[in-house]
């Protein structure tokens, strides 16, 4: 059952992060549910045994009825949880959320100083993302504070671990990027070299050691650096499920990006035919639609042959084995990439492609 119910309730956004999950023409899907349509998705998916439901987009705060969505989710059962950068959060709005039901928020922050923050997301709101993080703690609600890494922060990490200390959080999520829209078309730009990584992992290590059970750290590893994929949403649409804002349902929220299937939409079906029946859906369940090696293969259960989405990207057929396993015939364009990684530390932003509607963006080469 589809365990964990995400809405991407828009993605309209303020920011301009050039590793935004949301696709490169988002501009095309300006056609958002309503919120009677949104009641109707929750109503649909607590029927189907979801639990965890996260709001989430672009800027979910951009939404005037997200304190009503909120609370229709909590009358249903939902632990629901809010994924934001905190713009467009105020401490009013905030206790109208905790009053409704909010149950958690993920506040992301992109450096641990104004400078750097304002330069990678395009406005200056280091200090509101703070007085907001300030904020909910003093609300009492449980949060995570989610840290994007790139090249461009990832040295600092200790920085970071000693700001979620002082916020008071309880979590800090170092989520190396997946290099899908935005983030692909800046991968150049964006990708870490392995010795910052393993620099990082040991800052991450030593931090978990001193600090105990005072601050949970997680750490997201890279793909791009693992010789094996990650078990991809526990498996295509096995407990995850995304509705974008235009209502198209999906088995993780970059699968639009696989361009030769057709995804159903809220509109047109409900939710449980989309979940059980439609073809989407039931392209990548169980392993009969997997070649060698991953059909022979004794960790296919462990990993479900990794990620269709980066499959598709980077061999340009979705029922590839993931390229990151080093069984795969196609690692090398893994490694040829790891090894163009720029070795310099960043120091011009202004190489790289902000997520802008207006911004001219340039063709990328997908597998170099």
């Amino acid at each position: 059952m589809p365990l964990w119910l995400v809405v991407e309730l828009t993605y309209k956004c303020p920011l301009k992060c050039p590793w935004c999950s949301n696709p490169v023409e988002f501009e095309r899907y300006r056609n958002e549910l309503s919120t009677e349509e949104w009641k109707s998705v929750l109503r649909e998916g607590r029927k189907l045994g979801a639990l965890q439901l996260g709001f989430t987009g672009g800027e979910p705060m951009l939404r005037r009825d997200l304190e009503e969505l909120v609370g229709e989710a909590d009358r249903l059962g939902y632990y629901t949880n809010l994924i934001t950068s905190g713009v467009g959060l105020t401490v009013d709005r905030l206790r109208a959320l905790k009053a409704a039901g909010l149950k958690q928020v993920q506040l992301s922050v992109q450096a641990p100083d104004r400078a750097l923050n304002e330069s990678l997301v395009g406005l200056d709101v280091f200090d509101h993302k703070i007085a907001i993080a300030r904020a909910i703690k003093a609300e009492g609600l449980p949060m995570v504070l989610n840290i994007p890494v790139s090249r461009y922060n990832i040295d600092r990490t200790e920085e970071f671990i000693d700001l979620a200390v002082d916020l008071g959080v309880e979590y800090v999520e170092f989520a190396n990027l997946q290099y899908y829209n935005w983030a692909l078309l800046n991968r150049a730009e964006l990708l870490p070299t392995r010795e910052q990584i393993e620099r990082s992992e040991r800052q991450i290590q030593a931090a978990r050691e001193r600090l105990g059970k005072r601050l949970t750290i997680y750490f997201v590893v890279p793909d791009y650096y693992d010789d094996r994929p990650k078990a991809c949403m526990n498996g295509w649409g096995a407990i995850h499920l995304t509705i974008a804002p235009d209502g198209t349902a999906l088995p993780c929220q970059e699968a639009r990006l696989i361009e030769t299937l057709d995804f159903p939409n809220v509109r047109d079906r409900d939710l449980a035919w989309i979940w059980r029946e439609s073809p989407a859906f039931q392209k990548f369940r169980g392993d009969s639609w997997m070649k060698e090696p991953c059909r022979s293969c004794n960790e296919k259960e462990k990993d479900f042959g990794g990620c269709r989405c980066q499959a598709f990207l980077l061999t340009g057929d979705a029922t590839n084995t993931d390229p990151v396993c080093s069984k795969s015939p196609d690692r090398k364009i893994i490694d040829n990439l790891l090894g163009c990684a720029r070795q310099e530390k960043p120091d011009r932003s202004d190489r790289l492609i902000m997520r802008d509607i207006r911004k001219r963006r340039a063709p990328i080469d997908i597998g170099s």
